[in-house]
């Protein structure tokens, strides 16, 4: 003979655990990241003068290299080593 309890509702904890993690990731799903570059961020990206001056540099600097003729000033470069990340 079974004796049923009175008054007892069937509650399935883990049937309700998995409802929150089920509502957790649609809320997840429904957040996106969007990025916007600025009108001075893409002047600055269009501007084909500083491409073409660091090219320049680049360029010379690449033919010092292989001469064999680049010095670079040793307190110079802790300087500005210093200074980048002083403002970081």
């Amino acid at each position: 003979m079974k004796i049923n309890p009175f008054h007892q509702n069937p509650v399935n904890p883990y049937k309700r655990q998995q409802a929150k993690l089920d509502q957790t990731e649609q809320n997840r799903q429904k957040v996106s990241d969007k990025v916007e570059i600025s009108n001075t961020a893409k002047e600055l990206q269009s501007n084909n003068r500083i491409q073409e001056e660091r090219q320049s540099r680049v360029d010379k600097l690449k033919v010092q290299v292989e001469n064999g003729t680049y010095k670079s000033d040793p307190s110079q470069t802790a300087l500005d080593l210093l200074k980048y990340y002083r403002k970081s």
